[in-house]
């Protein structure tokens, strides 16, 4: 048998009012590549999304500072989207999060920034890491093909064939993105998302938790709510599934933490697709180990 070298990999996982840095211990081996991940080290901040670009990076850097990576370390970055991942760029334009950001080479702050200095950056979408951390370590783990689906300010997706991300061919929505999908010719996110849900439930100041904890307690108009949402999800997601040929539909985001309640509908919805459907095991840890996993892939 080969030996199996354990590797340590910085990253950083940020949200739209946090950002999380950790070291992720991977292990590899010519014979079977990556192996299982653990999440060792972490911080967390919280980040204020209409925030200016030096307050935002600078909770970043500092978060990134704490986890005392190795010098010379490759980082692997979750963000979401829009953003130029290839060059490291922020592109949030009228999104309603990280504006100031815009145009701004976020890859030269983080490595002018964090300290010990890294050797560079590499930069994923957030649900993209979600999903390649669930396929790695979570529910997924064992499916060929598995779709990952976060639920929370929007509707990030990933396309998964042996840890690969899709962003064309059968089954896989434009650009490998759902949120591009319609719900009875209105854009997806204009039906699910939680600046949708919030207005159709009539309480802005709500979240998504409180919505779902007054559907379980009963509560018809919050149910009435979710449901319709999650069925349209649901439709719209069926024949991507089954052409995609999907063995697992993994589910994350901060509604999926209410998955009693959320399970039901998205189960009904997609009717008899031949998908095992689930929540994500992994918590707040699936972005960490998936952006962990893509740097010791690269």
């Amino acid at each position: 048998m080969r030996p199996v070298r354990e590797f340590w990999r910085p990253v950083l996982e940020i949200g739209g009012t946090h950002v999380t840095a950790a070291l992720v211990a991977t292990s590899a081996d010519a014979d079977s590549g990556t192996g299982p991940a653990q999440v060792l080290r972490r911080a967390h901040r919280t980040l204020d999304p209409r925030g200016t670009a030096e307050q935002i990076l600078g909770a970043v850097v500092r978060c990134a500072t704490q986890v005392d990576a190795p010098a010379a370390a490759v980082w692997g970055v979750a963000v979401p989207g829009p953003f130029d991942y290839d060059k490291g760029v922020a592109r949030f334009e009228g999104v309603g999060k990280f504006d100031d950001l815009y145009g701004i080479d976020v890859g030269s702050v983080l490595l002018d920034g964090i300290w010990p200095r890294p050797a560079g950056t590499v930069f994923l979408n957030d649900a993209h890491a979600f999903a390649l951390g669930e396929w790695t370590a979570g529910a997924a783990r064992g499916h060929r093909r598995c779709v990952g689906i976060t639920l929370g300010t929007g509707v990030g997706s990933a396309f998964l064939v042996d840890g690969d991300v899709r962003r064309d061919g059968p089954g896989v929505p434009p650009l490998g993105r759902a949120d591009l999908l319609k719900s009875d010719g209105r854009p997806l996110e204009d039906v699910v998302s939680r600046r949708a849900l919030l207005a159709r439930y009539g309480d802005r100041e709500a979240e998504l938790s409180d919505i779902a904890a007054r559907a379980r307690a009963g509560e018809a108009r919050a149910a009435r709510v979710l449901d319709e949402a999650l069925t349209a999800l649901g439709r719209a997601l069926a024949p991507h599934v089954r052409d995609f040929e999907a063995t697992a539909l993994v589910v994350g985001g901060g509604l999926a933490r209410s998955w009693d309640v959320v399970e039901p509908a998205l189960r009904d919805a997609l009717g008899d697709t031949p998908v095992t459907l689930c929540a994500g095991a992994l918590g707040e840890d699936a972005g960490l180990v998936g952006a962990g996993v893509y740097v010791a892939a690269g």
